[in-house]
């Protein structure tokens, strides 16, 4: 079994902040942690510091690499700085 992980401490939310499966939206400063294994890259975010964790809405998402989740771990903390109820983003696939 392949798996990878990221964490990104000190991500400030963007106006409108992310929307989590749990408490719906969060605001301020986050950590946004990505784990990937078994084809799947799950997203979730936390109050830096905090001890509790919150599912990124749009997660877990299919991933086929650990380079495509690593990407979508960058996607997923740009898309927290931008806010406006931010998701787990959608990531490009190159032409077949």
């Amino acid at each position: 079994m392949s798996w990878a992980s990221w964490t990104t401490p000190g991500v400030y939310t963007g106006r409108g902040g992310v929307l989590t499966q749990e408490v719906g939206a969060v605001t301020g400063d986050l950590t946004v942690h990505t784990t990937w294994a078994d084809g799947e890259a799950r997203v979730a975010v936390q109050y830096t510091g905090a001890s509790d964790w919150f599912t990124m809405s749009g997660s877990p998402v299919p991933c086929s690499s650990e380079a495509e989740s690593r990407d979508l771990h960058e996607a997923a903390v740009e898309a927290v700085r931008a806010g406006h109820e931010a998701t787990v983003p959608a990531l490009p696939h190159p032409p077949a």
